[in-house]
């Protein structure tokens, strides 16, 4: 099926995602998982998926325009994933098509609160593949998950040198913490910045976090918002509330939606707040990547919704 798009701004800024790339088996139950039992799925689905592609995703259907780096097997499955990415106007110039390897795929379930469950039945270790050629092209931003260790480094490097925004969806700590020292912008889970910091006070681990990094740092906390640090003092933004369907990509969309408005020059509270707004729009559709929503939408979400009193 071929998507129809609303048209880019001719100014719509170029944004190099670079990281996982999967295809996800998706299935919907109506009661919540219990471990050890049977279940029977209302409905299932076959879609792509992955940290980085997911944001490229939401990336191109918010307006700009998206390049991925990553790789996926030289295979049937590889094939239809590029496509499909295609399909979404996404730049795939960059993604390598890796012989005698699988690509990755992934069991999705979706309970009826919308939490998932992701369960990896294959990956591909990026440190182990060669980064490949990424000399500025005019990008005006880059995204990172972290899973390409090597490449991780060598795009915030960069970006840093070019003087644009380079932001990392921390959702775990990488082995070496200190490849990230580079980004202008860290996006932590919870788990990941405790992890870092010691710490299960988030007040407390950015602070912490701050002694090691010196760029941007937040923590996204779900339907607890968002938390920042601002010149030393602590910030927060309270969560959309929505009737979540599926939470599956939700914080892929936030991190490709964040870097999107930097690079439109948007400061860091309007892009959060823009970001925690798409996100919250893609939880209450039904689908994974199919729930990515569009700029119009988000716009208009905007112009009705405050976030939640926290």
């Amino acid at each position: 099926m071929i998507r129809r798009f609303e048209a880019r701004p001719r100014n719509a800024p170029r944004i190099l995602c670079i990281g996982s790339i999967t295809q996800d088996h998706v299935y919907r139950l109506d009661t919540p998982l219990v471990i050890g039992t049977k279940h029977r799925a209302r409905s299932t689905g076959d879609v792509g998926g992955g940290i980085a592609a997911n944001a490229a995703v939401a990336i191109s259907r918010l307006g700009g325009h998206a390049s991925l780096a990553g790789a996926v097997g030289a295979d049937p499955l590889g094939d239809h994933v590029l496509d499909e990415l295609r399909n979404e106007r996404i730049d795939v110039e960059r993604v390598l098509r890796l012989l005698a390897t699988a690509t990755p795929e992934s069991i999705v379930i979706v309970e009826p609160s919308g939490a998932r469950t992701i369960v990896a039945s294959a990956t591909i270790d990026l440190s182990e593949v060669e980064t490949p050629l990424l000399h500025d092209i005019g990008f005006a931003a880059v995204l990172v998950d972290a899973r390409w260790p090597d490449a991780t480094r060598v795009a915030l490097e960069l970006a840093q040198t070019a003087g644009i925004p380079s932001v990392v969806d921390v959702d775990r700590l990488p082995t070496d913490p200190d490849l990230l020292a580079a980004a202008s912008h860290l996006v932590f889970s919870e788990i990941a910045l405790v992890e870092l910091s010691g710490s299960d006070d988030l007040a407390a681990g950015l602070r912490r976090a701050a002694g090691r990094f010196s760029g941007h740092l937040s923590v996204t906390s779900g339907e607890r918002g968002i938390t920042w640090l601002d010149d030393g003092e602590i910030c927060h933004l309270p969560a959309f509330a929505v009737d979540a369907v599926d939470t599956t990509g939700a914080g892929d969309v936030f991190h490709g939606a964040f870097a999107l408005r930097l690079a439109e020059g948007a400061t860091e509270e309007d892009a959060l707040r823009f970001a925690a707004a798409t996100a919250a729009v893609k939880c209450s559709r039904p689908g994974a990547r199919a729930g990515i929503p569009s700029r119009a939408d988000v716009e208009e979400f905007l112009t009705v919704r405050r976030p939640t009193p926290s």
